[in-house]
């Protein structure tokens, strides 16, 4: 006799199964328009418009903008060589990185002031994906902003932005590559903690 504890179970089983069909159903393309779609509607919202609400509405922004990046890749992308000769700093590094990039990513979306956003031709493998969109004002001017992407877990995480074809990722490497070529790491940290606060200002 089959008990209404075992109906339970399989239920709850099944619907574990399906999430995780539907999920990777969510093609990387779907699921960078839900999460843009998502900062456009807090952009757009008037009771987050203006100066006095900028932090509001850069919180609002980075709850939307988390899930969907994955900075631990980006901050080990953006060190290059230095990631491996600091393991102990890792996790901090990770978490200022994240602040920094959020608000940058943030800033370049704001500056758009975007009405639409178009999605273009990407391409995606069993690995990688890049998600092509234009961003597009109300004067009609375009801004091209791509997401590479790569699975991880059940979902396709963004690993670079792509702004008017200038990676963040490379452009990070860059800066930190002429800080560390005369600085210590401490040093380096130190610089984007003070970022980080001024921007939060």
């Amino acid at each position: 006799m089959v008990t209404r504890k075992y109906k339970c179970a399989v239920a709850i089983l099944i619907a574990a199964v399906l999430g995780a069909d539907t999920l990777w159903a969510a093609t990387p393309t779907e699921q960078v328009k839900a999460t843009v779609d998502r900062v456009m509607e807090i952009l757009k919202d008037k009771k987050l418009q203006g100066e006095a609400k900028r932090a509001e509405r850069r919180e609002r922004l980075r709850q939307v903008i988390l899930p969907r990046f994955d900075f631990a890749e980006m901050a080990k992308r953006s060190l290059g060589t230095h990631w491996n000769r600091n393991p102990t700093r890792q996790k901090e590094f990770i978490s200022v990185f994240a602040e920094l990039l959020e608000d940058a990513y943030t800033g370049k979306v704001e500056a758009a002031k975007g009405e639409k956003v178009l999605y273009l031709n990407g391409h995606t493998d069993q690995s990688l994906a890049e998600v092509k969109t234009k961003v597009v004002s109300a004067k009609g001017e375009e801004t091209s902003i791509n997401y590479k992407m790569h699975p991880v877990g059940s979902e396709w995480k963004v690993y670079d932005v792509l702004i008017e074809n200038i990676s963040m990722v490379n452009n990070y490497r860059s800066q930190f590559n002429r800080v560390l070529a005369n600085a210590s790491f401490d040093e380096l940290l130190k610089k984007l903690k003070e970022k980080n606060l001024r921007s939060d200002t």
